[in-house]
């Protein structure tokens, strides 16, 4: 459906008219449009033939841009029940061990994570996601929001390292509970994926849990990293844990005072289904949106204003050498 963003704008259609009176009034003078009362005195002196009809229909073309036409299209409705899930995703130096597998192929533990967490974001219908990447330090990296694509896009630029070393999992639960609090009322869900223990910030990662638990924030934590890793040395093959840095028990814990869970995420296998067992909370109802896309229209009269301006331009500038021909040949062509 077409539509005008401020169709009130037309209104202004019959302004040269009122222009031409009050110069007729005040000096006799000819019809005159905004912006170009000089160009419209130079056309009558090089040519008189000139017709109004031009300049009518730029003025008309420009005021139609300027209204701002638009197409609308079907409106679309969202879904009526959704969850409010914070990602707290670790970006310190031990997520780039390559001790997971994704189709055959050795990767690094935040390959998998950002392969794994781009098809849960995906399946999110309706529920409104934010990310936190966290090191040394936790950085917000995007708000709760409806729009999955955002989310998935800052995920995959995100780059181990980006923030540091280190781990802050207090820093990181405490800056989801403040995110949280800006919302009324929902599911809140704060999923924490790490591969070591809290070893930096200054927020003690329990305190931030309880924390959690008074703002009924419900943290699930996943413990990233094999439990055993082949390497070559010079006497050959040895396996070894790969995850002798993770906290368990921590991780345990602290999905236990907020009434989480913890899961251990050995392989992609394990992350998906951890993922799917989380598709298994409720949904808080939420008023029923809609929305209408747009597509923007005011290019094309505005496209037509200019063309027919630049016309009358060439008209101005050659009267006797482009227009008269003109003429000459649709005499001739008549005789």
């Amino acid at each position: 459906m077409l539509a005008f963003y401020w169709p009130w704008l037309l209104l202004l259609l019959p302004l040269p008219l009122l222009i031409k009176r009050i110069n007729i009034d005040s000096a006799g003078g000819h019809l005159q449009l905004p912006g170009i009362a000089t160009t419209m005195t130079q056309s009558r002196a090089v040519n008189q033939k000139v017709s109004r009809k031009r300049y009518w229909l730029m003025w008309i073309f420009l005021l139609l841009a300027i209204a701002r036409p638009q197409w609308l299209g079907d409106p679309i409705e969202l879904p009526a029940k959704g969850r409010d899930l914070m990602m707290a995703v670790d970006l310190s130096g031990s997520m780039q061990i390559e001790d997971m597998v994704i189709n055959g192929q050795t990767v690094n533990r935040f390959t998998l994570i950002q392969h794994v967490l781009s098809d849960f974001i995906e399946r999110r219908k309706g529920d409104r996601l934010g990310l936190i990447l966290f090191a040394d330090h936790a950085y917000l990296q995007a708000p709760l929001t409806l729009d999955r694509r955002s989310v998935a896009t800052f995920l995959d630029d995100a780059q181990i390292g980006l923030v540091g070393k280190q781990t802050a999992i207090g820093e990181a639960i405490a800056l989801a509970v403040k995110r949280f609090d800006k919302v009324d009322e929902s599911n809140r869900i704060l999923i924490l994926l790490t591969d070591g223990s809290n070893n930096a910030g200054n927020i003690d990662p329990e305190v931030a849990a309880q924390i959690a638990a008074k703002r009924n924030v419900t943290i699930y934590t996943i413990g990233v990293g094999a439990e055993i890793l082949e390497r070559r040395t010079i006497f050959g093959k040895e396996r070894v844990n790969p995850s002798m840095d993770l906290d368990e028990e921590q991780l345990k814990k602290l999905a236990s005072i907020t009434k989480g869970r913890y899961f251990r995420a050995r392989n992609s296998e394990e992350l998906n289904s951890i993922y799917q067992e989380i598709d298994k909370l409720e949904p808080v109802s939420r008023d029923q949106l809609s929305y209408r896309p747009k597509s923007e229209l005011f290019y094309w009269p505005l496209l037509m204003s200019l063309l027919i301006s630049f016309l009358i331009s060439l008209q101005q500038q050659w009267p006797n050498q482009l227009w008269p021909k003109i003429k000459s040949s649709k005499e001739a062509d008549q005789q």
